[in-house]
């Protein structure tokens, strides 16, 4: 994938984001992982309930076959030509994910409660970014880039109510996030686009948009490095359904269109 991208010694920050970018930075691997800076399209896959949860139906080899089909789907519809791959393991088990995604030879991990202790519908989250940075380095693991959740979804803030999301991603960033993630409230939600402005003007780490992104609305978040979307794609927009290969497809039609005219300003 890197042969389509040789020439970024001069890449610059787009629109909110104003510094050089040079072979060494944080937003040089996420565009070398990606092969583009801005509006790159994440297609999210649950993997089915696993052997021992409670909803578990289907066999490992199934589950399996149908997350390969998924992975297939995208590709073809040009959800991410260079189709990076990684991983999230619930709930908060992100030394897991990153022993995975190294078994597995992935890309990238996505992160909750890396910064700031919070309350998650799971129970009590407490800041990792230190505990999970050492672990990355003494596996050999630094390589997997990690996203992480900021203010994240499915938890109340109480705890961190006098720190805004703004304050959240600069710490973030402090403890090397290699880009951080936005979300509405719950799978599914939209993230607000002011918040996503204001955070990307206070970071200089990619940001990502993690929830509620869909045809309609896409529009508002193309400033954004990168848009997980997974709700939208599934059959009656519900999560835990199967991708539905002509809303992929007309989702990806609208992106390259407006990806070829003028970008938006922040």
């Amino acid at each position: 994938m890197l042969q389509d991208i040789t020439n970024l010694r001069c890449l610059t920050f787009e629109q909110s984001h104003n510094s050089h970018v040079t072979e060494d930075t944080t937003v040089m691997k996420f565009v070398k992982l990606f092969g583009r800076l801005n509006s790159n399209i994440i297609g999210m896959i649950h993997v089915g309930a696993l052997p021992g949860t409670p909803l578990h139906r289907s066999a490992v080899p199934e589950l399996v076959d149908q997350a390969c089909r998924e992975a297939e789907l995208y590709q073809q519809e040009g959800v991410c030509p260079v189709l990076p791959v990684g991983v999230q393991v619930l709930a908060a088990n992100n030394q897991t994910a990153l022993a995975v995604a190294l078994a597995a030879g992935l890309e990238f991990i996505r992160v909750e409660g890396f910064v700031f202790s919070h309350v998650a519908d799971e129970g009590l989250m407490n800041a990792c970014a230190g505990e999970l940075l050492r672990f990355r380095k003494y596996i050999g693991a630094e390589h997997i880039q990690i996203f992480t959740d900021i203010k994240k979804k499915h938890s109340a803030h109480t705890l961190t109510a006098d720190v805004c999301i703004t304050e959240t991603a600069r710490a973030a960033e402090f403890f090397l996030s290699d880009g951080v993630v936005i979300t509405g409230a719950s799978t599914g939600v939209h993230a607000n686009p002011q918040e996503l402005n204001e955070v990307m003007r206070s970071v200089q780490i990619p940001v990502l948009v993690g929830s509620g992104v869909t045809q309609e609305n896409v529009d508002d978040y193309l400033q954004a490095n990168a848009l997980i979307v997974g709700s939208h794609f599934k059959i009656g927009g519900r999560w835990e359904n199967r991708v539905q290969a002509d809303k992929v497809k007309r989702f990806m039609e609208k992106i390259n269109k407006l990806r070829n005219s003028k970008p938006k300003t922040t």
